[in-house]
C-alpha cells in the first residue's frame, strides 16, 4: 500500500501513485506491464500519471499480475463509489483494509465497525432529516461491506474504546439494541479484539471532542480518520496524528479493565431483553 495518503490526491491521481509504485516494485516498465495486461503503454503512462481514469478489468488485471488480491479492485471502485465522500472512501477502501491495528474512541456511539445492520440503520435514519431510503440504504450497505476486514484472514486487531453511556443510548428498538450489544459481546471475546469502557463520569472533556479511529499501517505512516458534526478527515501527517494517539492514551487510562467491561456490557444487553 502506497505510504502517499494526501487528501489533496484525487482517486484516479491516488490509483496512478499505486499503480507506478507497485510496478517499479515489481522491476516491470511501462511496456513490460502494459504486455502484461494486453494495453498499451501509453495508456499505463496516462493512469500512472493520473490523467485517465482506470477501468474495472484493468484493476483486475493489476491485481492479478501483482497478486495483490483485490488493492486495485478497491482503488478503482472509490473513483467511482457513490457510497461517500472522497475522505471516507479513502479511508475504507484503502487504509482500513490494510491496517494491522486499528485504535478507536467513540464517545456517542457503536463504532461503525462493530454496528448490526440494524442499529447502522437506525444511525442512518436519525443522522439527518429527510433522508431517502436509497441514502439510508447505501450508507447501511457501505457500513456493512467495511465489516469483512473482520472476517479476512488475517483481522487487524482491534483495540476498542466507548463511553459507558453508548450502551444506555437508544438506538432504533430495544430489539435492535439487545441485538447490537449481543453482537459486541460477540465482537469482544474474539481473540484479536479488546473492547474497553470509559466511566460516564470521566471528565475526558478532550474525548468528548470527537470520535476517532487510528490505523497502523504494515508500510505507511500511521493514519487517522477523525469524525465531527461538520465533516470527517483523514490524515497521515505527525502533526495530526501524534496529538490523536496521545488523545487515545489518556482517555484508556480511565478505562475499565476489558473483563469488567465486558461484563457490564452483557449485563446492559440483558436489561434491554428484559424491557423487549
Amino acid at each position: 500500500m502506497s505510504n502517499d495518503l494526501d487528501p489533496r490526491l484525487t482517486p484516479v491521481q491516488r490509483f496512478g501513485k499505486e499503480l507506478a509504485r507497485t510496478r517499479r516494485e515489481h522491476d516491470l516498465t511501462q511496456v513490460a506491464l502494459g504486455k502484461r495486461l494486453g494495453c498499451s503503454s501509453s495508456l499505463i503512462a496516462h493512469i500512472e500519471k493520473g490523467d485517465r481514469t482506470p477501468k474495472p478489468d484493468f484493476a483486475a488485471g493489476c491485481d492479478q499480475v501483482f497478486a495483490t488480491g483485490d488493492r486495485f479492485g478497491r482503488l478503482c471502485r472509490s473513483i467511482t463509489s457513490p457510497s461517500g465522500p472522497g475522505w471516507y472512501l479513502r479511508w475504507t477502501d484503502e487504509i482500513e483494509p490494510a491496517a494491522t491495528v486499528l485504535r478507536s474512541w467513540d464517545p456517542l456511539l457503536i463504532p461503525g465497525l462493530l454496528q448490526t445492520e440494524d442499529y447502522a440503520r437506525a444511525v442512518f435514519r436519525g443522522d439527518l432529516a429527510g433522508i431517502s431510503d436509497q441514502d439510508v440504504d447505501d450508507g447501511v450497505n457501505a457500513r456493512m461491506r467495511r465489516q469483512l476486514i473482520l472476517d479476512a484472514e488475517t483481522p487487524p486487531t482491534l483495540w476498542i474504546l466507548l463511553d459507558e453511556m453508548v450502551l444506555r443510548r437508544p438506538l432504533g428498538t430495544r430489539q435492535v439494541m439487545a441485538a447490537q450489544l449481543d453482537h459486541l459481546v460477540e465482537i469482544a471475546n474474539r481473540p484479536y479484539a479488546t473492547v474497553q469502557l470509559v466511566p460516564f463520569e470521566t471528565p475526558c472533556t478532550a474525548g468528548l471532542l470527537s470520535s476517532f479511529i487510528i490505523a497502523e499501517l504494515p508500510d505507511a505512516p500511521t493514519a487517522v480518520s477523525v469524525d465531527s458534526a461538520g465533516r470527517g478527515e483523514v490524515s497521515a501527517s505527525y502533526d495530526v496524528v501524534a496529538p490523536i494517539w496521545k488523545r487515545y492514551d489518556r482517555i484508556r487510562a480511565e478505562a475499565y479493565r476489558p473483563g469488567q467491561s465486558l461484563e457490564m456490557i452483557e449485563e446492559a444487553r440483558d436489561r434491554w431483553k428484559l424491557q423487549t
